[in-house]
């Protein structure tokens, strides 16, 4: 298949996209308004799975499930690619004091996923430096993270060793061009770049460059915040949540505890309420951190979407303008199956799961 395609955002599924059509199109043009991988996907915390996955849609759970399963392969093959290592930490995962545990275990054995409940002495043993007054615990042992600025550097590198694959930095696309109902390129400052495949995943701004097209698409910026501390390598042997915040172990210490969820348009400004809600809730899930100093505090901007079920697939009405954004919290955990569906789709192949949940038909105004 000899066509240009256009890819408009370069966060984790933009970059994956393209990755993934480059082995199958002739050439690929990754454009970008900022530095590749920036948003969201430089600032999410890297958990490899949906933070309460049964309180999810089949739609999500099939995404989810795929790419679990396919992550560490994928880390493998960039790492031996690029020599740059997207860690991909199988740690597993403690979620404390559920009010649903009932229907998260039902969710597990209808699902053939391998969460179960464990007694409260067995967290505690297993994480010393849990903090006290916990009295429930459900485990997940094959819970990976990945270190997404890491997934993000590996996945561009890769990009840069292929011949046709470009990445435009700082490109902002404006619009789109169309000649007879089909859209046949991007605006962008220096005009149209033409292709004849143009894929928005362009996170939360998805939407207001859809608008152009006077098509509406529910997809809305979420602003999360996120804080870093620097603890021993082996501080924490393994990610724990409860009341709705996470820490999240890397391999080198590095210690994530995240992350708010604020509406709050497309201000990214980290704000000192924030800091203080997020220091205290990780010191009731670690109370050794209570002296230990916030090496970072940042902020990123989330593509919301209703029931967080991206769009992936060709917009209706406009041929050659495909979708695959709208993943609002779980862009990291879906990309390699959202990219490989994607894939699929403008491809003609066998797609990996049913495509319909995801079709941008009838979920546009």
């Amino acid at each position: 298949m000899s066509k240009q395609v256009v890819v408009v955002g370069g966060g984790v599924i933009g970059l994956l996209t393209a990755f993934n059509l480059a082995a199958k199109v002739g050439q690929v043009v990754v454009c970008d308004q900022g530095e590749v991988g920036r948003e969201s996907s430089w600032a999410g915390g890297g958990i490899v799975s949906p933070l309460y996955p049964w309180r999810y849609s089949p739609a999500v759970t099939a995404l989810a499930h795929w790419s679990q399963d396919f992550y560490p392969q994928l880390g493998e093959r960039l790492f031996a690619s690029t020599g740059v290592d997207p860690e991909v930490h199988t740690t597993g995962l403690y979620w404390l004091d559920l009010d649903d545990e009932a229907e998260a275990l039902a969710w597990a054995e209808r699902e053939q996923r391998p969460l179960s409940a464990v007694d409260i002495s067995a967290a505690y043993d297993a994480v010393p430096v849990l903090g006290p007054g916990f009295k429930r615990a459900i485990y997940m042992a094959d819970v990976a993270n990945v270190r997404n600025p890491r997934l993000v550097k590996s996945l561009k590198a890769a990009l840069l060793a292929l011949p046709n694959v470009t990445l435009r930095e700082h490109c902002q696309i404006t619009g789109f061009a169309e000649q007879g109902g089909r859209v046949t390129g991007v605006q962008t400052a220096d005009g149209v770049l033409a292709a004849d495949e143009v894929v928005l995943s362009a996170g939360a701004w998805s939407g207001d460059l859809l608008r152009t097209l006077g098509l509406e698409l529910p997809v809305e910026p979420v602003k999360g915040q996120m804080i870093l501390f620097k603890c021993v390598e082996d501080f924490l042997p393994s990610m724990v949540l409860a009341k709705g915040r996470y820490a999240i172990p890397r391999r080198d210490g590095h210690i994530l505890v995240g992350s708010t969820l604020e509406y709050a348009g497309y201000d990214k400004t980290p704000t000192e309420e924030a800091l203080e809600s997020l220091r205290a809730s990780a010191v009731e899930l670690l109370p050794e951190l209570e002296g230990a100093t916030v090496v970072a505090h940042w902020a990123g901007l989330r593509p919301g979407s209703p029931e967080g079920i991206p769009f992936i697939g060709p917009v209706p009405g406009h041929a050659g303008l495909w979708l695959n954004c709208g993943h609002y919290r779980n862009g990291l955990v879906l990309a390699p199956a959202s990219c490989q569906l994607f894939t699929d789709l403008l491809t003609g192949a066998e797609p990996i799961i049913d495509p319909a949940p995801y079709a941008p038909a009838g979920r546009l105004n």
